[in-house]
């Protein structure tokens, strides 16, 4: 477990922000690459294993963001709608989920790429007119428009790939 600096909630580990406040967990020299539980390497061809059903670390969470290049899972908290996005300097709107510390801005990421809400009976991920585009499992979001997600899909912000891993309701 990670205790939080900010409001001391414990994390698990390999935790990149806290799920009950946001504030950055690691700093971006001490990321390391995890592997999830049960994970296998791609094969030559490039094949991706389908996550197992209710995947998602944490009982407060019901998304978690696993960044493919490195490994790192991103579980954030209960609230219903996260912006995702990376810092810039005298920016006055920061996301909620910052990808500044995964190479977001040489990958494409816009300051506030995108927004991930859950609803009553879906969730979904719209893109917020970012420059280089948002795609669901290799298809082009429009901007503004909501896409349903489901558990295991692949996001791309920008060249930034991301599987969602949701929790089962």
């Amino acid at each position: 477990m990670i205790a939080c600096p900010n409001c001391s909630h414990e994390n698990m580990a390999g935790s990149a922000f806290c799920v009950e406040c946001g504030v950055a967990l690691l700093a971006a020299d001490a990321l390391t690459t995890l592997k999830m539980e049960g994970e296998q390497s791609a094969g030559a061809a490039g094949h991706r294993p389908s996550p197992p059903a209710n995947s998602v670390p944490g009982a407060d969470t019901w998304v978690t963001l696993h960044l493919l290049d490195s490994g790192l899972m991103l579980p954030l908290g209960t609230r219903n709608e996260f912006t995702i996005g990376r810092v810039a300097a005298g920016q006055p709107m920061m996301p909620d989920v910052d990808l500044t510390p995964y190479q977001a801005y040489s990958n494409g990421v816009s300051r506030l790429h995108a927004a991930i809400r859950r609803g009553v009976s879906d969730i979904v991920l719209t893109d917020l007119e970012s420059a280089n585009g948002t795609f669901v499992n290799g298809r082009r979001l429009r901007a503004n428009e909501e896409c349903p997600l489901a558990n295991g899909d692949v996001v791309a912000f920008g060249g930034l790939k991301i599987q969602v891993l949701l929790r089962a309701t």
